[in-house]
């Protein structure tokens, strides 16, 4: 599948905010963006006037980088949760929240959510007791993650197991046995990216 193989902060320039997509070096001095906090390109710095539309592509653009997603995937994801009952710009985020690999970055495994894909590729996580390789796997209420034997011996794992994260509240986690489970769909309160959801849905619905 394509994905974008560029420089990180490259993207959080173009959106005007961290993203911190590439976890704790967003954190230090040594963040592009904090040192060049504007636009990329020969007209980066220039100030240019933004209509209703290119409003509502910057927010798009902006939940597809923070989870990175390409544009038929995110897509495809806006047609679920607008099948869905309830509001569809919530749905939305819910969905992108319930990915593999934003579990498995939310519960601390990974440093960033690319960081936390790879993981998922390599194998390293089984879903009620079945490996999935798959970070687009949507998990669903109660689905218990697990890191499978053979990883938990790695140096990885063990940091993580000496450096438990904070969790969102529809998240539980048992450090001790590497075990993460979903103890509810978050809600819109839980979801902390800096998206405005209802500007998407209004590009989408043109």
């Amino acid at each position: 599948m394509a994905r974008y193989t560029g420089p990180s902060c490259r993207l959080c320039r173009r959106e005007g905010l961290k993203l911190f997509l590439k976890g704790d070096r967003c954190y230090t001095d040594k963040c592009a963006f904090a040192r060049r906090g504007y636009a990329p390109g020969q007209h980066g710095m220039s100030r240019k006037k933004i209509s209703n539309y290119g409003l509502q592509l910057r927010e798009k653009q902006k939940a597809k980088r923070i989870y990175g997603i390409l544009e038929s995937q995110f897509r495809t994801i806006y047609e679920r949760a607008d099948k869905l009952r309830g509001i569809t710009g919530e749905n939305l985020l819910k969905l992108l929240e319930m990915r593999l690999d934003n579990v498995i970055f939310r519960l601390g495994y990974g440093n960033s959510r690319s960081e936390s894909r790879q993981l998922v590729t390599h194998g390293h996580f089984l879903v009620n007791g079945h490996k999935v390789d798959i970070p687009s796997y949507t998990l669903k209420v109660n689905d218990v993650i697990t890191v499978s034997e053979k990883s938990k011996a790695t140096e990885k794992f063990k940091v993580f197991a000496e450096n438990p994260k904070t969790l969102p509240n529809w998240l539980q986690a048992n450090v001790e046995n590497f075990e993460g489970r979903v103890v509810a769909e978050p809600s819109r309160a839980d979801i902390d990216v800096p998206v405005n959801e209802t500007l998407i849905v209004e590009l989408y619905s043109k």
